[in-house]
């Protein structure tokens, strides 16, 4: 749960302080942007191998090692002088991340039966909840008062104290694939293929951006038909034909393409448009997240109870009503109408998120709940990225690569109501997929 709540954290804290950190080393807005899609894109790319070879070398083992990791490139990343070594930072905690996102799902899974497993995911959801409500606040107060480097830090000791809690209060240690080879061809050919798809799509405005996402495309092909034919391939591309997984993992994916780039855009909202510090800023982003907070438990424990597709449904409901809500933004809009947006957007995405999760989970073998695991971070990391890819590709045809200054305001905020619109569009989709495996009775 702690290592769910910095996962966050080490993504929202630094968006909220983004202006700041453009503003020291001259970043333009497109650039900006990257400071956190690089840091999603490596999380997309490492997260279904790094199912693999957790579940090969042990989920505690590579857990204390990705998070020695974070913590060495965290202090590393307050000593940078460039934009350059700044994104390299960030490049590196994506790969650390990669990994401890993976096996703390998977140990909590490992632990707990089926009876209980919506309810202990709830609780590790609440951690990125927590994650979600107190990063604009710490980040923006952080920020405000020591810098930003300070939000950087800030992670440093509480991780250094989840070391502790691991090495002399876990004592088991789970492998589920220990003779099993690694499948270097399929890793090999997902992380070309996400990564010319992913940078393809952010400049598909450009001629070089369509080359790379059909590129992109044509590599992930070339991964399915190699893992069809792999007997132990990294990812088992089989578990699709599971409607539940497939369903649900489509869900996942639109979810986070519709939800993810609502927090830069609220963020640009109220430091660029509305003035306000960084401080400020993060008070005001707590509206939603809180919500989510108080509901993740609650959803979890229902979906052990209800059919949980339902819940995930109406969830993703409230998120498309607040997204079209979110289209009407510009300087005029009232903080009233703002937080009522954010709430209803809350209360969504808190309801949709531990139930979708379980669905998941429960739909594999107990053995390969490291490979589901690996696909929720991959749905989650994917589509957080790729929503932050299509404010930055609007910013590319609305604004071009240019800094956000005042004489740009009325683009920035065409740029985000446009964006608003399409993210509502792939929550109608969430809300469409969450039902397609109701009346499966695949699972375990």
């Amino acid at each position: 749960t702690v290592l769910s709540f910095f996962a966050v954290f080490a993504v929202n804290a630094v968006m909220v302080v983004i202006p700041s950190i453009a503003s020291e080393f001259h970043m333009s807005n497109i650039v900006q942007n990257w400071a956190v899609i690089i840091f999603l894109l490596v999380v997309a790319v490492l997260s279904v191998p790094a199912g693999q070879i957790s579940g090969k070398y042990g989920l505690k083992k590579v857990t204390i090692i990705s998070v020695v990791l974070f913590i060495i490139i965290s202090i590393a990343n307050i000593l940078v002088t460039t934009s350059e070594q700044f994104l390299l930072c960030r490049l590196i905690l994506g790969i650390s991340l990669a990994f401890f996102n993976v096996t703390s799902m998977a140990m909590v899974v490992s632990a707990f039966g089926p009876e209980e497993r919506g309810k202990a995911l709830g609780i590790v959801i609440t951690g990125v909840y927590i994650g979600l409500s107190l990063s604009p606040v710490l980040g923006g107060v952080l920020n405000y008062q020591l810098g930003w480097r300070s939000v950087v830090l800030f992670g440093v000791p509480f991780l250094l104290a989840t070391l502790v809690l691991i090495l002399t209060k876990v004592d088991e240690e789970w492998i589920t694939f220990e003779n099993v080879p690694l499948d270097i061809k399929g890793s090999v050919s997902y992380g070309i293929g996400m990564v010319l798809f992913m940078y393809g799509f952010t400049i598909l405005n450009e001629p070089l951006g369509v080359i790379l996402t059909v590129l992109g495309v044509m590599f992930l092909i070339i991964f399915g038909w190699i893992e069809l034919r792999q007997t132990y391939p990294v990812f088992d591309v089989r578990f699709f034909k599971n409607r539940k997984f497939l369903s649900s993992n489509f869900a996942s994916l639109c979810a986070y393409l519709a939800t993810f780039a609502v927090t830069t855009i609220l963020n640009y909202h109220l430091q660029y448009i509305k003035g306000f510090d960084s401080q400020t800023a993060g008070i005001i982003l707590l509206a939603a997240p809180l919500c989510q907070v108080v509901l993740a438990p609650i959803a979890g424990r229902l979906s052990d109870k209800y059919v949980p597709q339902v819940l995930a449904a109406i969830g993703m409901g409230l998120g498309t009503l607040s997204l079209i809500l979110f289209t009407f933004l510009n300087e005029s809009t009232s903080l009233e109408f703002l937080i009522v947006a954010m709430i209803i957007y809350g209360v969504g995405f808190g309801l949709f998120s531990p139930p979708n999760t379980n669905v998941i989970m429960s739909s594999v073998p107990p053995k390969d709940t490291s490979v589901a695991s690996a696909s929720v971070a991959t749905m989650r990391t994917v589509g957080q990225a790729m929503s932050l890819g299509i404010l930055t590709l609007v910013f590319a045809f609305v604004m071009g690569d240019v800094p956000i200054v005042e004489q740009y305001y009325p683009l920035l905020i065409s740029s985000c109501q446009i964006t608003c619109l399409i993210c509502a569009a792939l929550c109608v989709a969430s809300v469409f997929a969450s039902f397609v495996g109701i009346k499966s009775n695949e699972g375990v």
